[in-house]
């Protein structure tokens, strides 16, 4: 399966998730959904402060020059929102899995379809 599909079939099909982007550790984006403007270099910021909650909580999270108010994370997802639409980021062996959400989809929602398919990609080795 490609990383297109992944965007396409496994979080943007599901109508929970508005807009995704799967990219590698260094932050080259793999797949992306039309319209998503994050780029190389913003998602590049955000997996280098993975864990690091003292600068999210400072500087919050840019994606797509849409600053988000950074909510929780660990070394694994980042939570963060902005009004009533967020992201949910989660961080697998060699990926990023960034999804977006818009009201009325409450973060939850996009929680379980970000990190069911994370939790896969860990398990295959990605």
């Amino acid at each position: 399966m490609s990383w297109q599909s992944y965007v396409d079939d496994q979080l943007i099909a599901t109508k929970v998730v508005k807009d995704a982007v799967i990219c590698g550790h260094d932050g080259n984006i793999w797949a992306t959904s039309p319209g998503f403007g994050a780029t190389a270099a913003e998602l590049k910021t955000l997996i280098g402060n993975f864990g690091n909650t003292d600068v999210l909580a400072m500087n919050g999270v840019t994606l797509g020059n849409t600053r988000y108010m950074f909510l929780s994370g660990t070394d694994k997802v980042i939570r963060a929102k902005k009004g009533t639409s967020g992201i949910h980021v989660m961080k697998t062996v060699q990926a990023v899995i960034v999804c977006r959400y818009e009201e009325p989809i409450v973060p939850e929602q996009c929680a379980i379809v970000t990190e069911k398919l994370g939790d896969y990609l860990i398990s295959v080795g990605y």
